[in-house]
């Protein structure tokens, strides 16, 4: 049988300020789950909207950059896209976002033969005097793939799906951070606790920063080693956070504020780290979860859709409820007292989370929805 050959298509334009090869590597998203796709042995192209036409070959994928300049219409950048996959005879079109349905119907109207199958990124449902319209587009689907099932909720309850898609619940991406020494990143970073506490992401209302510091207070009085690193982009609530620490004797000198750090710095602090700690309310996937598992690092984090499907039945982490300090505490100390090695934890990465394991995943589901349109169109 022939290698299955699967387009990926980015309907958002590339920053037009920047050369494609640099799209490649601020985009870590877009290359990412293409080698993912591939590592599984389908035969993945990409096509990325772009002002200008370019074609980069990179592991064994074409990413087709396609000048959609002066396209202003759904129905004409369809014909351009559809044109490209006629082109190199792909089998299945692999679409990232689901805001982006307008762009896929047009590519199914030109190629109603070929099956689309779409990819949630953080995606929301349209407002209710939208969904007609987004129903009809989305008809056009044969399957959606989702973190975890839960997050399709939304969609479906809102009955946007067409009764024939198919729901895959399918890790967003995953990560090429590596386990390494703890002595050594600790050595590098200068991180230190017992436990040592790692948090990334922006400290803003969404990540209840302000929770997890009351978490690890109320967890320091039965772990008095505790540390907490906090490496972070934005920060709306820098000045509260700064101004709880300082207020509470159980915080002060125990929770160290790093701002903004490198992506492979992120690598270094989480080799250095026992346990890492998030309190995301909401999260498509949880790239940070990804790349603290990668690392081998035992994750303590809100148990939401996503970070459930990451963690899945295993132990390699703890699961609390949003906003709730006090059972994060329990969490934190209950992962101290049970720590598991960075090879355990590894080990369920390569599991459930590697490349190749998310990468057979995607090999499935293009699988079923290839067939599932020949046998609609037999």
């Amino acid at each position: 049988m022939a290698t299955l050959h699967v387009a990926q298509i980015n309907f958002l334009p590339a920053p037009a300020g920047l050369a494609h090869e640099q799209v490649l590597e601020q985009w870590h998203s877009l290359v990412d789950i293409a080698e993912v796709a591939a590592s599984s042995g389908t035969r993945v192209s990409v096509i990325q909207a772009a002002a200008r036409e370019d074609l980069i070959t990179r592991n064994g994928i074409d990413y087709h950059f396609i000048d959609i300049r002066g396209l202003e219409v759904a129905k004409n950048r369809g014909r351009r896209f559809a044109s490209l996959l006629a082109d190199i005879k792909a089998d299945v079109v692999h679409a990232h976002g689901l805001g982006f349905i307008e762009d896929a119907f047009a590519v199914s109207q030109c190629l109603p033969q070929l099956p689309i199958l779409a990819q949630d990124h953080a995606d929301r449902p349209p407002r209710w005097w939208r969904r007609p319209q987004w129903r009809r587009w989305y008809a056009a689907i044969s399957g959606v793939a989702f973190t975890a099932p839960e997050l399709a909720r939304p969609f479906t309850h809102a009955g946007l799906f067409g009764p024939h898609a198919r729901l895959f619940a399918i890790p967003e991406s995953s990560s090429r951070f590596t386990a390494g020494s703890r002595a050594d990143a600790r050595a590098e970073t200068g991180l230190h606790g017992d436990p040592c506490v790692l948090w990334v992401g922006h400290l803003s209302p969404g990540k209840e920063p302000m929770t997890v510091l009351d978490g690890v207070a109320r967890a320091a009085l039965h772990l008095p080693g505790t540390q907490l690193w906090c490496a972070f982009g934005s920060a709306p609530l820098l000045d509260e956070v700064r101004a709880r620490i300082a207020r509470d004797p159980q915080l002060a000198g125990r929770v160290h504020l790093l701002g903004k750090v490198t992506h492979a710095r992120v690598e270094t602090l989480m080799r250095a780290a026992d346990l890492f700690v998030s309190g995301s309310v909401a999260e498509s996937c949880g790239y940070v979860v990804l790349e603290a598992l990668a690392c081998g690092v035992t994750p303590v984090v809100t148990d939401i859709p996503s970070f459930r499907a990451l963690i899945g039945d295993s132990r390699v982490g703890r699961l609390w409820p949003c906003g709730d300090a006090e059972r994060l505490a329990e969490a934190l100390v209950d992962a101290a007292a049970s720590r598991l090695s960075s090879t355990q934890v590894r080990a369920h990465f390569d599991a459930k989370l590697s490349f190749a394991a998310v990468g057979r995943q995607w090999a499935d589901a293009y699988a079923q929805v290839r067939d599932d349109r020949r046998r609609k169109v037999s």
